[in-house]
């Protein structure tokens, strides 16, 4: 990588962190924190979600005929994905730990926790926790393979394509055979070393898994909300 694309990398980095400071600061502004792997709203949020909940009754009649027909559509999807996620798990589980690939953490991707939102009714929290499942399953996927073709081909497409992987960034550029030959084993070593994820992460940005207990600060009256 150039001095030029090292700088602009560099750059990135800088701007995703402002980017999670902001995130932050809007998080706290909406009256939420997490500490201990439990959610924690202001006194009141709690209380002021349930009541701007719709019911399940007003949900539907505000829904389209194509809404209701297209669910089950969308539903199936839960098929391939559930055994995406079971096929990949097993695939690093023994390909990566022959090749001395550092596997990946799945929790660290399946985030379940909007479902437990007070302002959300039952149908809005199924599909939360099915959006949440659906992607976090594809980003996991993303970057198993993407460890793939770093070990195996970590060479850059000719063409442009979009948005892709991070580790892509690094790859060798097209027609640089000289790049490949030589430098092919140091992509695969950086792979052995790959940073492990931690639960010792920040209160406010913790790792995705199975879901984050959400509760309400104690009011004045000793009444959990």
């Amino acid at each position: 990588m150039t001095a030029r694309m090292e700088a602009l990398a560099q750059e990135i980095v800088r701007l995703q962190t402002e980017l999670d400071r902001e995130i932050e600061r809007r998080r706290r502004a909406l009256g939420w924190s997490v500490k201990e792997h439990l959610v924690q709203f202001e006194q009141g949020l709690v209380a002021e979600h349930k009541r701007l909940r719709m019911g399940v009754a007003a949900f539907f009649a505000q829904s389209t005929l194509l809404t209701v027909v297209t669910a089950p559509v969308i539903y199936s999807m839960i098929i391939p994905l559930v055994l995406l996620d079971l096929w990949i798990t097993i695939y690093q589980a023994v390909c990566f730990r022959a090749y001395g690939v550092t596997r990946v953490r799945r929790s660290d991707y399946i985030a379940l926790d909007r479902g437990r939102l007070a302002y959300l009714n039952w149908i809005e929290a199924l599909n939360c926790l099915y959006c949440g499942y659906g992607n976090g399953v594809i980003a996991y996927a993303r970057e198993i393979s993407s460890r793939t073709e770093q070990y195996w081909c970590p060479i850059k497409h000719a063409i442009r394509i979009s948005d892709p992987h991070q580790r892509y960034y690094d790859f060798l550029e097209y027609g640089d055979a000289e790049g490949y030959r030589t430098r092919l084993n140091s992509f695969r070593e950086e792979l052995a070393r790959a940073p492990v994820a931690t639960d010792d992460c920040t209160d406010h940005f913790p790792k995705a898994g199975s879901g984050l207990a959400v509760t309400g600060k104690t009011n004045r009256a000793g009444e959990q909300e």
